[in-house]
């Protein structure tokens, strides 16, 4: 399985909408569901940062490695 990305657990936790997200971190929505949807190649740290920053959370909260 490898990477599993939570971002939507993450959002629920704080309540917080795909649009509102974005807005905060100044990525495109579309983007942001193609990382929510675990069909994301790569993330940039500064992304990384700026949603951890706007869940209050850390990077092991979003991303979790499951072995195959």
């Amino acid at each position: 399985m490898g990477i599993v990305v939570n971002l939507d657990v993450m959002m629920a936790k704080r309540k917080m909408s795909l649009n509102e997200l974005s807005e905060r971190v100044q990525v495109t929505p579309a983007n942001l569901s193609i990382l929510k949807t675990g069909k994301a190649k790569a993330i940039r740290f500064s992304t990384l940062e700026a949603i951890c920053e706007a869940l209050n959370c850390q990077p092991g909260d979003i991303l979790e490695y499951v072995p195959n």
